[in-house]
């Protein structure tokens, strides 16, 4: 009997594995069959605020490879509108709700298992309402609903975004570019909280310069609706009128099916993997994506950080030990990137919080630089912060905020992380330098040097 593959979750981690699996087994060898809850396999949730902003124009543009080419091209049966709603170990089988045909119970024995559901949003007791008018942005029919929301009638004029991280400052940006009056909550005292708050306070700036009403340190209590749409968001310093409500206050990993199979899970809440993605102490099941945690290479703690580029290299690694080839999975710095207006965050490693608590010593330096020469067209203002390692000096986190040409600097420093380097070294690093693109002394090596001298 030919060995059958059944992957739960159609997107990044779910079709990587499918499709790496595929690649060294054939269809008379391996079956694979996927179940997605959604219309979609393989697209960029990142993309969508600039979906819903204008930045994008199709829908489609965020489709890497649709389900059609999976099943002619690849031989992997894609089951849209499948909700997988039971794992059976004992029995090697999943049940599965077919809901575009009333419901149906679909059943499919396996020999090997990828669960790959991903992770679904964070959503509070008072959020937990029929209301209409309150957005979730997490898949791409999220993304649809809320832009027919926004082009219906009346049309909403007043937003508030509860949230005030990536998801939920990228969807500020992107009501205000649709003309909405928006106002950004967030219970931190600075948007941002994924860098220090010191850093945190230049993206609030740049927020509050875009036009955008934005409450720190503000907690949101309950929701107020008229005539079944919401009508306003309440908080412990008073109500905020509103015609739609987007919720960003992040994810949790999605393993209420996984915990109910007996699938072990960590101290974050996501799914426990070996380095080759299979499911410890269970033999034959696979985990890829936003649902399993993973080692921080700093820290030595494990973590959960749902990221499309973690979701991708994990499938990947799952597919190509299940075709029998061997790869692995290391870890994770936390490295991360996005854009607010004209503002770019980039962070890696560390912040000073996490420092503390792995139990660090560690020093801070901070400079502010130019993207290019002073005296070159177009130098924008950086910031760039490092946190170090007392005494050794090793990086153990950097952060930039800056204009353009900040953020990918962050790939530099989070090679430095990776490799343990100390910032001593990384201040003698050969780095490209020319005035459209660098300062002589690159702001990278600058904070370096700074921190050097702190460590010392």
């Amino acid at each position: 009997m030919t060995e059958r593959l059944v992957v739960i979750g159609g997107d990044a981690a779910g079709m990587s594995a499918a499709s790496q699996a595929r690649r060294r087994r054939g269809p008379d060898d391996l079956e694979i069959v996927a179940f997605e809850r959604g219309h979609f396999t393989s697209y960029s949730a990142c993309g969508i605020p600039y979906w819903v902003g204008g930045l994008i124009d199709n829908q489609a543009d965020l489709i890497s490879r649709d389900p059609e080419t999976f099943r002619t091209e690849h031989h992997i049966d894609v089951r849209l509108r499948h909700e997988v709603v039971a794992i059976d170990l004992d029995r090697r089988e999943v049940v599965a709700r077919a809901w575009d045909d009333g419901g149906r119970e679909v059943r499919e024995r396996f020999d090997q298992l990828v669960y790959a559901a991903g992770a679904v949003p964070i959503t509070p007791d008072w959020a937990r309402t029929d209301t209409a008018g309150i957005f979730g942005v997490q898949t791409l029919d999220d993304g649809a609903s809320l832009l027919a929301w926004l082009e219906g009638e009346p049309r909403p004029r007043r937003a508030v975004v509860i949230g005030g991280g990536y998801i939920g400052v990228e969807m500020a940006e992107a009501l205000i570019q649709r003309g909405l009056s928006v106002t950004l909550v967030e219970r931190s005292p600075e948007p941002m909280s994924t860098v220090d708050p010191d850093m945190g306070a230049l993206v609030r700036q740049a927020l509050c310069g875009l036009g955008l009403d934005v409450r720190s340190g503000v907690t949101v209590t309950g929701l107020e609706s008229r005539d079944g749409r919401v009508a306003a968001v309440h908080t412990d310093e008073g109500s905020l009128p509103a015609d739609i409500v987007v919720l960003g206050l992040g994810v949790r990993p999605n393993t209420k099916l996984a915990a109910e199979a007996g699938l072990p899970l960590g101290l974050t809440g996501a799914i426990r993997v070996d380095l080759g993605m299979r499911v410890v102490g269970v033999p034959g099941v696979w985990a890829a994506g936003d649902c399993v945690e993973s080692v921080h290479l700093v820290s030595g703690q494990m973590v959960h950080i749902p990221l499309g580029t973690h979701a991708n290299k994990q499938g990947r690694v799952a597919g190509i030990n299940i075709g029998g080839g061997y790869a692995t999975f290391t870890g994770v710095v936390g490295t991360a990137v996005t854009r607010v207006c004209n503002l770019e965050v980039g962070r890696t490693g560390l912040r000073e919080r996490d420092a503390t608590a792995a139990g660090f010593e560690f020093v801070t330096a901070k400079v502010e630089s130019t993207s290019r020469a002073g005296y070159f067209p177009g130098a924008e203002k950086m910031t760039v912060k490092l946190v170090a390692e007392r005494h050794t000096g090793r990086l153990l986190g950097a952060q930039i905020v800056g204009r353009s040409e900040a953020a990918k600097r962050i790939d530099v420093l989070a090679v430095a992380v990776w490799n343990k380097m100390t910032v001593a070294e990384m201040a003698n690093l050969d780095l490209g330098y020319a005035p459209p693109y660098s300062p002589v002394w690159d702001p990278v090596l600058v904070a370096a040097r700074r921190a050097a001298a702190a460590v010392r």
